[in-house]
């Protein structure tokens, strides 16, 4: 898998809610940096798991759309003499 990578303002926003929850939580103080490491330690570590995740459920959405589009089709066809076949 690729590295996960975060754009600029993506990392400064991540990292504002590390610092944030540090303070809040935790009542430590996290400089920037240290707010980095910890962003791209959490990506490198358990990024792939999130990322397989959303592509689970993406799989799984993608399915029941499939699902949906079938009973439609089954709905639209005609016997041979041209009537509905649908209810």
């Amino acid at each position: 898998m690729k590295k996960i990578e975060f754009s600029k303002e993506a990392k400064a926003t991540i990292v504002s809610s590390i610092r944030r929850y540090f303070e809040t939580e935790l009542d430590q103080s996290i400089g920037v940096l240290p707010s980095e490491f910890l962003l791209d330690f959490f990506a490198d570590e358990i990024g792939a798991h999130y990322y397989n995740q959303g592509l689970r459920d993406a799989h799984a959405a993608l399915l029941r759309k499939m699902e949906d589009l079938a009973e439609d089709i089954y709905l639209l066809e005609r016997d041979e003499k041209g009537k509905d076949t649908g209810p």
